[in-house]
């Protein structure tokens, strides 16, 4: 039987980033440049420096990057806007992480995913409520 523990969800994390970098090498991203441009291109890119728990300065380096690769534009008023490139990169990038999603727990029961996410919700809840504001 295996035991749920901090080494073991530490481990699948490290595993799943593993897969993510690859993925997201081809194109030159990071991990909080496609948090970042997932944000803009779903929601104008507002949420980023809460999302990724960083501040503001940070957030609006990473849109400077985005724009940089042409990803995105950034309006005078600072609001982020993605580009043509950028909801093509995007969306392509979006189909290869579902496939991967599939391949890791398309054939699990959907009652063991819905406890993992509850599981994964509250915790992340908790954790959410460690952090500074």
């Amino acid at each position: 039987m295996t035991t749920f523990d901090a080494q073991l969800l530490g481990r699948t994390e490290k595993a799943l980033n593993a897969i993510l970098d690859r993925l997201l090498a081809g194109p030159g991203l990071t991990e909080h440049q496609w948090i970042a441009l997932t944000l803009t291109v779903n929601s104008g890119g507002g949420t980023i420096a809460q999302a990724l728990k960083v501040g503001d300065a940070e957030a609006r380096q990473l849109l400077v990057g985005l724009a940089g690769k042409g990803l995105v534009t950034i309006g005078d008023d600072g609001t982020a806007t993605p580009t043509e490139h950028g909801v093509a990169q995007w969306r392509e990038l979006r189909a290869a992480t579902v496939d991967i999603m599939h391949d890791l727990w398309g054939d699990l029961p959907a009652a063991d995913l819905d406890t993992a996410g509850r599981v994964l919700t509250t915790i992340l809840g908790r954790a959410n409520t460690l952090l500074p504001a």
